[in-house]
């Protein structure tokens, strides 16, 4: 029976050509001269108006959305598509929703699906059935190749041999193996970012080392397939990533991140990035290449990145800011156990008050549980913490020269390793240009080009390092420092103090600072705030 009739035949055969993936684009050049081949059979079939529809080339139809499919189905529901012509069910739909969405609105206004095996009309139950079962198996097939895909990966991750970027500091070996870059430059830019952390506690106090320094950091930049290096002034971002990255401690992981699907606007919304708590990483090998830190030391980065976060509540400490309370994210009610929030008041703005307001914000208690002003407290836990370190007071200066040796030579170091880079690109610009023969006027003159545009950037490498060595001849350094207290005259405020967490016990005018040094002594003091102006009236 002829399933075709004067009606079909007076409206378009619309012609739907997709191929899923780039590759597939690049690379399979057959399948869609196939694809585009219906038109001929549209046309052997009676059709004088056929419509090629291939906005969706490159895009999988496993439920993204596809605009070459929705102007298909906006054209069959207003009745222009008399035949849906396709080389088979998979490159209209991969899913459920989409196919019989498509069966439906065929059936309704009388639309006729064609492929390589036949012609069907949605109206008929037998044809209804076949199409079915067609969909079916086409979204069967994807959730088989997906399955089998994603188990192979994991079997691969498993043995630590999934790479499928390599980090800034790495390369690729054989065998599928990574391992340290040979670029020396790169190697100790690297390992100046965990050093200046080590001695900052700070990813952004890190940053702005390297920023007020003029020091690049490499990054990876993909061009046609091919990776390649970049010099740059880091970011925040940058160097977060290479802190958290547990590939720098020698370390192997592999789903570290998952993805989550939600409903928009009846659409599937698929989520990629969301970053997973550690232990549930799926897989973590120690231990399985040469890092630039130990494990340990990674762990220990975590969670002084932890503890810094300013936006995660009353749990995390915070960050020191610059703030005049020494205190600041460390105290906590003993009434409520909330973090104690800090006040500012005075003409100047650096009189310190720390008080809870956790009941009041949650509950509408007024008064809150606590205050009390900071001067006291500050002086007192200062005071306990510095007569801890004062018999390491000669070992600090030592360590704390050696910090400023070694930043010194990181800063130096890095100048010339640019330098020598920029040295060794402008040379090997100027060997090709001498190679070439000066006749060969099409190639000699780019070849200069090059060579012109190498010899500026040597000047651009060697301005920074004269301007350091300038800066370091100019310094002053004094012979002895006085010691001074944190609140003493002209103290600066922003010094690296080790303060063990702090806690309000017993009652509420009574405070008791805990100070854990690092020897593992431990020393305890108490004291009771200044009285109000009430009290002392009374």
């Amino acid at each position: 029976m002829n399933k075709i009739n004067p009606e079909h035949l007076a409206r378009g055969a619309y012609v739907y050509v997709r191929q899923s993936t780039a590759d597939q684009l690049r690379h399979n050049h057959e399948s869609r001269r196939r694809q585009y081949a219906l038109a001929d059979r549209a046309r052997a079939l009676g059709w004088t108006e056929v419509v090629v529809i291939d906005d969706d080339l490159g895009v999988s139809a496993g439920g993204v959305a596809r605009p070459g499919f929705e102007r298909l189905l906006a054209a069959i529901c207003s009745g222009q598509v008399g035949a849906v012509v396709s080389i088979e069910a998979s490159r209209l739909a991969r899913n459920g929703r989409d196919w019989h969405t498509l069966l439906e609105f065929c059936a309704l206004v009388g639309s006729l699906i064609v492929d390589e095996d036949g012609i069907y009309d949605p109206r008929s139950v037998n044809d209804r059935l076949l199409l079915g079962m067609k969909g079916t198996m086409s979204e069967m097939e994807l959730s088989l190749l997906r399955q089998r895909s994603v188990e192979a990966l994991k079997l691969k991750a498993a043995r630590g041999d999934l790479h499928t970027t390599v980090a800034i500091g790495y390369v690729r070996s054989e065998g599928d193996r990574i391992e340290r870059d040979a670029d020396l430059r790169i190697r100790e830019a690297i390992a100046a970012v965990f050093r200046r952390f080590a001695q900052a506690g700070s990813v952004r106090q890190a940053l702005l080392w390297f920023r007020q320094e003029r020091i690049d950091l490499p990054s990876a930049v993909y061009e046609n397939g091919r990776r390649c290096v970049i010099w740059r002034l880091p970011v925040y971002n940058a160097v977060l990533k290479i802190l958290t990255n547990p590939v720098y401690a020698g370390a192997y992981a592999f789903g570290r991140t998952e993805t989550r699907v939600r409903i928009e606007a009846g659409r599937k919304r698929v989520v990629h990035g969301h970053r997973r708590a550690q232990e549930h990483w799926q897989v973590l090998i120690q231990e399985h290449h040469e890092g630039y830190i130990d494990w340990p030391t990674y762990e220990h980065n975590q969670r002084v990145i932890a503890d810094n976060t300013n936006m995660r509540g009353s749990m995390a400490r915070g960050a020191p800011r610059r703030g005049e309370a020494l205190l600041a994210g460390l105290l906590r009610c003993a009434h409520c156990g909330r973090k104690l929030h800090v006040a500012y008041s005075g003409s100047d703005g650096t009189i310190a008050r720390y008080h809870c307001k956790g009941a009041a914000i949650n509950h509408g208690a007024v008064p809150g549980c606590i205050s009390f002003g900071s001067l006291r407290v500050d002086e007192a836990v200062s005071g306990e913490v510095l007569s801890v370190l004062l018999p390491l007071g000669v070992q600090a200066a030592l360590r704390a020269i050696e910090h400023h040796a070694n930043d010194e030579h990181a800063t130096r170091r890095q100048l010339e390793l640019a330098l020598e880079q920029a040295r060794f690109e402008a040379a090997r610009a100027q060997r090709q240009f001498d190679a070439v023969d000066p006749g060969n006027r099409l190639v000699a003159a780019e070849l200069e080009r090059r060579w012109n545009e190498r010899l500026p950037r040597v000047l651009r490498r060697l301005q920074p390092l004269r301007r350091w060595s300038h800066e370091q001849d100019e310094q002053v350094f004094p012979r002895s420092a006085r010691a001074r207290g944190t609140h003493g005259p002209g103290a600066p405020r922003r010094v690296p103090l080790a303060v063990g967490r702090s806690r309000i016990h017993g009652p509420q005018d009574w405070l008791r600072a805990t100070d854990a040094a690092r020897m593992g002594q431990a020393r305890g003091s108490r004291y009771r705030p200044a009285r109000r102006p009430d009290e002392q009236r009374a």
